[in-house]
């Protein structure tokens, strides 16, 4: 496997937690700097460890992995999305300005791991082909981090032009995201 077959591994393993970050732009506008940095280390983090436990672990919970995949992620993202979309219809209603949303640590937890389970699946894929993880895993972790600084920007411009209903479209996107992992 080359370093550009990586590479394009590691983009499209960085795609849902792109989407993630963006919405997270779009409706946490006036987090702390620490909180934005926090979002491309914990999902890049995730991404990079991920695959290294479908390597080491993938024989044993690998069936079990791949069949409640999807059913975890749309849990997750579903609960998540659901629950932004209530509060931007209630914040839409009730409130005439946006109400600054809390990014906690729970949430960004929570989304790290329903966006990186995919990466545990190509741990699997790695194992079963023979070919080593640690740089692999290290390229797919730098790779999602830098994507989603520039998701977290995007997400911020949209976020700026959409205002409050920001938070809906971003649970909407979550939802999306979630219910495409059943498919």
């Amino acid at each position: 496997m080359t370093v550009f077959d990586i590479l394009l591994i590691s983009v499209g393993l960085a795609m849902d937690a792109a989407a993630v970050s963006m919405t997270n732009g779009m409706v946490y506008r006036n987090l702390r700097k620490r909180t934005y940095a926090a979002m491309p280390i914990f999902f890049g983090l995730f991404q990079a460890v991920m695959p290294v436990l479908g390597f080491y672990a993938g024989g044993i919970f690998a069936s079990i992995i791949t069949r409640f995949s999807g059913i975890v992620i749309f849990i997750i993202l579903g609960i998540i999305g659901g629950k932004m979309i209530k509060e931007g219809i209630d914040d839409l209603k009730e409130h005439e300005t946006c109400a600054d949303k809390l990014m906690t640590l729970k949430v960004l937890l929570f989304q790290s791991v329903a966006t990186s389970i995919d990466a545990f699946a190509v741990g699997i894929g790695f194992s079963a082909a023979g070919i080593g993880i640690w740089t692999p895993a290290a390229i797919i972790g730098i790779v999602t981090a830098v994507i989603v600084v520039a998701a977290i920007l995007i997400g911020r411009k949209f976020g700026d032009m959409l205002g409050c209903r920001a938070e809906i479209l971003g649970g909407v996107i979550l939802v999306i995201i979630g219910i495409k992992a059943l498919i």
